[in-house]
């Protein structure tokens, strides 16, 4: 399972949607690996052999990184193990876009990566699931609530937030002191999904391919009817920390986050995601199966519609904010484009209404 994603916000997005706390308290954003920004293409439609977004601990490629510190990075999907022999990595003869948690300490393609804390959190709108029925298939998206309020953060990493700022104001140290702060997200929440990779290379030489897995699991009981696993849902900042802090948490402590997670939502699509060539908002788009009344949808499929209606990922790109933050000016051709639909949505403008130039 788990064998398509959507995954359509724009490269800067992706950073203003990962920003994290480091050990400090200071919200940080994670930089795009050189050059990888450019080689992350949006699509409404990923499927295995494409390549999709990861975050992971900037450690892995450079050793004298903070041990907080986290990069984004652009790998393709089927994990190829560094023991890889052949010449070309498309000769690998099973799958490995999914690996099952029950039985990753058992193949070497999984162990190896495992326990070399090659962990990474794979970013994804959402995922695609098929429901078997009589007649043929009914797709689903499946993504996390979307709600008002700081995203990604739950119960648990509120109290987390508490305790730490309470340490910081004993010890002194005020977060934001001379410091200005980055803005949390308030867009659309990503899902936060477990995986492993590995670094393949050539036997010839030639340029590194770094490649990852989707870790599954049982499917939580509000997913049961539609496929019996799900991908390991990361739920929250604190949990997507202790995945990616291969340094502190070992791997035998970091299989533990990886359980069936009642926190998902889904809706029903169109068939018209069945072919991987068809990349548009109609693979997002909420269907009623049985097309005989107004399909009943949710908060959050209502606020997918609303942005989904005017465009393309690459058309809700925005200015790159760091610079903004520093006192730089946004580039003018930058400032003449259209406002996209996720900045009607994060500025609360109504979705009816037509962007202005």
């Amino acid at each position: 399972m788990c064998g398509r994603t959507a995954c359509t916000l724009g490269p800067d997005e992706i950073r203003r949607a990962c920003s994290y706390r480091n050990r400090a308290g200071r919200r940080r954003r994670p930089k795009w690996k050189d050059g990888e920004a450019d080689k992350y293409q949006p699509s409404y439609n990923k499927s295995p052999q494409s390549s999709s977004p990861v975050l992971l601990s900037s450690r892995h490629f450079n050793k004298d990184a903070p041990v907080d510190e986290r990069v984004l990075a652009t790998m393709r999907w089927g994990l190829v193990p560094a023991w890889f022999r052949e010449s070309d990595p498309n000769k690998m003869h099973y799958s490995t876009s999914n690996c099952r948690s029950e039985s990753m300490l058992e193949k070497k393609s999984y162990k190896d990566p495992l326990l070399k804390g090659q962990r990474c959190v794979v970013l994804a709108d959402g995922f695609y699931e098929w429901k078997k029925q009589e007649k043929g298939k009914q797709p689903f998206f499946i993504y996390f609530p979307q709600r008002q309020g700081p995203p990604g953060l739950t119960q648990r990493d509120k109290q987390e937030e508490e305790r730490k700022m309470l340490y910081q104001q004993t010890e002194g140290q005020r977060v934001g002191k001379g410091v200005k702060e980055v803005s949390e997200w308030k867009g659309w929440r990503l899902l936060t999904m477990a995986g492993l990779f590995d670094c393949w290379a050539p036997p010839g030489g030639g340029e590194l391919l770094y490649t990852y897995t989707v870790i599954t699991v049982n499917a939580s009981p509000n997913l049961q009817s539609i496929h019996d696993r799900m991908p390991a849902i990361l739920d929250g900042e604190e949990e997507v920390r202790q995945w990616l802090d291969f340094g502190e948490v070992r791997s035998l402590e970091a299989l533990k986050l990886l359980q069936s997670k009642s926190c998902l939502i889904c809706h029903p699509v169109s068939s018209f995601v069945n072919n991987t060539r068809n990349n548009s908002p109609e693979c997002l788009q909420p269907i009623d199966p049985t097309a005989k009344k107004v399909p009943q949808t949710t908060a959050s499929s209502k606020m997918m519609i609303s942005w989904l209606k005017t465009g393309s990922p690459s058309k809700r790109k925005e200015p790159d904010t760091d610079t903004e933050a520093k006192g730089g000016k946004t580039p003018e051709k930058l400032k003449s484009k259209p406002v996209g639909p996720m900045q009607q949505w994060l500025l609360g403008n109504s979705p009816s209404k037509k962007p202005r130039p």
